[in-house]
């Protein structure tokens, strides 16, 4: 059974790995992230499914009538739809989000993928995201990064970076306020 340390423990943990398995057995482990992938792009764009996915008042069945029409409309089907009805009939869904972020952990580590988040202030010149990759490359032991880049202009300059539960701001904006409470100590 995969492992991934303290991060599987729990539900979500036990169904993601348990689904990670099956979906290695039937060499299926891409096909069902994107599956899982355009699930939680749904969930996460509808306050409706989002209180149905949350709310105890829900039935499993009124759960699992709703949710066909979702794993249609997100084109869901075989191992992943089949793990969601189950996850439904079970009376887990509230938990499916972090099903759902355990198994992409999993699938990363065994792609050997490493997320990263950035945060900066104008948009990246492509020699400057291939240097940034490189570097976050040389940071995570050689591993392949995917890189998410947002731009956040308050941030004035700089770069916010995220991998994992790590994070750096090195921001312009953090730098100028640590400087103003210096300065306010100071004074």
């Amino acid at each position: 059974m995969a492992q991934d340390g303290d991060s599987l423990s729990g539900v979500a943990g036990r169904y993601a790995s348990a689904l990670y398995d099956l979906a290695t057995e039937n060499h299926a482990a891409d096909d069902v992230a994107a599956a899982l992938d355009r699930f939680k792009t749904l969930l996460d764009g509808s306050d409706d499914l989002k209180r149905m996915v949350k709310s105890p008042v829900f039935s499993a069945k009124e759960q699992l009538e709703a949710l066909e029409p979702v794993l249609n409309k997100g084109q869901i089907s075989g191992i992943a739809a089949n793990f969601i009805r189950l996850v439904a009939a079970k009376r887990r869904l509230f938990v499916i989000s972090d099903m759902i972020a355990a198994y992409r952990r999993l699938h990363d580590k065994a792609k050997g993928l490493v997320r990263a988040d950035v945060t900066i202030a104008a948009a990246l010149k492509p020699d400057h995201e291939a240097a940034l990759r490189e570097t976050l490359a040389g940071v995570t032991g050689g591993k392949t990064i995917d890189l998410k880049v947002t731009t956040d202009p308050s941030i004035i300059g700089g770069l916010i970076v995220k991998i994992g539960s790590r994070m750096v701001d090195a921001s312009v904006r953090t730098k100028l306020n640590s400087i103003r409470t210096r300065m306010k100590e100071v004074g």
